[in-house]
């Protein structure tokens, strides 16, 4: 199975992040996530939004390694308990930000506030589909539109 991700990943069908683990948090350091270049054909919709964000994202990482030339990285937050945060973004082995997806915007996810208080990532995202734009508790609700325009994805 390894070597056909590996196919599939040279390809331009698939990519993988790894995870992001800080002492603190007894974060999973092998599992790997996987995720599709072309997301809108993923069917379930959860699903297709973190995927998009994904694919968003990396392209983003790829974009200021090339223009800023700092070495950028994507990763995953999860512990052995299953708490999980979507996205790290690391700026030379440093994290940026935090990005949790929601397909609706009614409340903030736990685990947001449990990787707070046990990670050195400075700002914490919680995108999600629909239009409700407020920050609460140092962690900025936000809908996928504007997250896309703030971090110049459009």
């Amino acid at each position: 199975m390894e070597r056909w991700l590996k196919i599939f990943e040279r390809m331009y069908y698939c990519f993988r992040i790894s995870p992001y683990g800080p002492p603190k948090t007894r974060a999973v350091k092998k599992e790997r996530k996987l995720y599709l270049w072309d997301w809108s054909i993923v069917s379930d919709h959860g699903a297709r939004f973190e995927n998009f964000i994904a694919s968003q994202l990396l392209k983003y990482c790829h974009f200021i390694e090339d223009t800023e030339g700092f070495r950028m990285e994507l990763r995953f937050l999860r512990d052995t308990d299953k708490r999980e945060i979507d996205f790290v973004v690391l700026k030379e082995g440093s994290p940026l930000f935090a990005v949790e997806c929601k397909a609706g915007d009614k409340n903030i996810d736990t685990s947001i506030y449990y990787f707070m208080g046990r990670t050195p990532i400075p700002k914490f995202y919680q995108v999600h589909g629909g239009d409700r734009d407020y920050e609460k508790n140092n962690v900025r609700v936000i809908p996928v539109h504007r997250f896309c325009q703030e971090l110049d994805l459009s």
